[in-house]
């Protein structure tokens, strides 16, 4: 087959919208996206039905097996929901999460703290996007349900913590990415001397989209700024109705399993601490045999560059399984009802990882169209210098948006975004860089095909279109705020007055948005 490039033409960007729209107005993911594969696919191949089908069936073939040897990501990605599941269900048979909400009830005393709680869980818990989304759910969701929490609320709360707090930590799997992207792109132009921790800290500040998204998230907990869709979702919640049960049940629930009376706290929080603890193991474990393979020197740091995130999450939750099976032995709970524990669990995930197949798929033909390039090629036009920082934390977004993947996005933009300043003024390079990051971020909150979004939806057990719907107007919110900092810093070239500008606009929104929340209070 021979695949045409569109990498320099707008048809590229055709079946991420085609995507993106459908599963908008049908609220029919996997419909959605197995048809902007098949848009792809065909422009791939010259519109051939032959060639399409048989791109189609390579493209889902290699998500399980590729280059003729097992897809080990996808495996050890997709098994690790499968597992997460299994002990999420036994965790809920056991009695563990209602001993836990129970628990909860007497300490925390109110919403406000519910949510706070869930969102110091997702900052303290940031070595991996992944990971932090599927765990902190996991723990959260009995203490968020027994305080009429909506499922659309609490995979905000996941998702808005995840990617702003990895993005922005250098030991995480994002941080170590990231560190060693950019230390690679400066030390090709140049920039050796210093050192690329200390580059990625000095970049911290200049990252205004996940310092606001987290600073707003801060404020729609504790002022109960509901907007959009959110607020629907919530008076639903205070009905009793943490979803929308008119669609099924959402990835992730486990609501008819049965649970014994004589659960406790330690049922829940030693089999996640010791899934925590061994997943850190093995990402360190993974680093280090990498390092050495390649003959370099220990450090945590460069065993997180090199780690893989994948097998060390999939052999984290075998250990945390087995771990919540001796607990539930030890508990005397009955065999029927472990084994349907671990059937019902696994079969929750199943949801997810349809919806994460296809995204996967639409993402290979996404990469064959070359729609990232097509994206970057668009910032290289005459653009005002000033505005540079603004416009590539738009181009970023939407790159991430269209593509589904921050990373993906941070290696085509950033060695673009040097590019840029190493052609106008290298004291805007950080700044520069730092706006990709931001936008990459940005336009992964937004995205229906994201991954980090799917399994936000999945650790919530929220239905993943509401996830996306109410999220948006959030998203859109600190975009805004970041675009006036980004647009500030570039007129300035200084920091600081784009930080200033931003809050300047953070707490205008942030009181406007509290007048309507009162307002719409007082109509009630």
């Amino acid at each position: 087959m021979n695949i045409i490039s569109y990498s320099d033409s707008a048809l590229s960007l055709l079946p991420p919208v085609v995507a993106i729209v459908l599963a908008i107005v049908t609220r029919k993911v996997l419909l959605s996206l197995g048809l902007g594969i098949v848009v792809g696919a065909l422009l791939l191949n010259d519109y051939s039905l032959t060639h399409s089908a048989q791109f189609i069936t390579h493209t889902a073939t290699a998500l399980v097996w590729d280059d003729g040897a097992l897809n080990a990501w996808n495996l050890y990605l997709l098994g690790f929901l499968v597992i997460l599941g299994m002990i999420t269900a036994l965790i809920t048979v056991s009695g563990s999460s209602r001993a836990f909400a129970e628990w909860a009830k007497q300490h925390i005393r109110n919403k406000r703290d519910a949510k706070l709680m869930t969102m110091f869980l997702g900052c303290a818990v940031f070595i991996d996007d992944y990971f932090n989304s599927l765990v902190v759910g996991s723990i959260a969701r009995p203490i968020t349900d027994r305080y009429h929490i909506s499922r659309a609320k609490l995979a905000y709360l996941l998702d808005s913590t995840a990617a702003p707090v990895c993005v922005i930590s250098p030991i995480s799997s994002w941080g170590a990415y990231i560190i060693a992207l950019v230390g690679g792109i400066l030390t090709a132009h140049g920039f050796a001397d210093t050192g690329h921790l200390s580059i990625f800290i000095q970049m911290i500040p200049m990252n205004f989209y996940a310092i606001f998204a987290l600073l707003l998230l801060l404020c729609v907990a504790m002022f109960t700024l509901d907007v959009g869709p959110m607020r629907q979702h919530e008076l639903n919640a205070q009905k009793g109705e943490l979803f929308d049960e008119s669609k099924g049940l959402p990835p992730g629930a486990t609501a008819d399993l049965p649970e014994v009376d004589n659960g406790k706290i330690a049922g829940l929080f030693v089999p996640i601490l010791a899934l925590i603890v061994f997943t850190v193991y093995f990402m360190v474990a993974s680093g280090a045999d990498a390092l050495a393979a390649d003959n370099l020197p220990f450090s945590v740091l460069g065993a997180f560059e090199k780690t893989d995130v994948a097998s060390s999450l999939f052999f984290g939750a075998i250990v945390g399984l087995a771990v919540t099976l001796v607990l539930t032995i030890i508990q005397k709970v009955q065999w029927d009802l472990i084994g349907q524990g671990l059937w019902v669990g696994a079969k929750s995930m199943l949801p997810a990882i349809y919806i994460l197949l296809f995204a996967w798929s639409i993402a290979g033909v996404i990469g064959q169209l070359e729609t990232g390039k097509y994206m970057a090629s668009l910032a290289t036009g005459n653009i005002p210098f000033a505005l540079l920082p603004a416009v590539l934390f738009l181009l970023a977004g939407i790159t991430a948006f269209s593509t589904g993947t921050s990373w993906g996005t941070f290696g085509i933009m950033l060695p673009i975004a040097a590019d840029m300043a190493m052609g106008s003024d290298t004291v805007m390079m950080l700044p520069m860089l730092s706006a990709v990051l931001a936008g990459a971020v940005f336009g992964d909150h937004c995205s229906p095909i994201s991954d980090t979004t799917i399994l936000s939806s999945t650790g919530a057990s929220c239905h993943h279109l509401d996830h996306v719907m109410t999220q948006l107007p959030y998203t859109l919110i600190v975009a805004l705020i970041s675009l006036v900092g980004y647009i500030v810093l570039g007129f300035t070239e200084s920091v600081t007055m784009g930080l200033i500008a931003a809050s300047v606009v953070f707490v205008m929104s942030v009181l406007v948005l509290k007048v309507r929340t009162n307002r719409h209070l007082s109509a009630q």
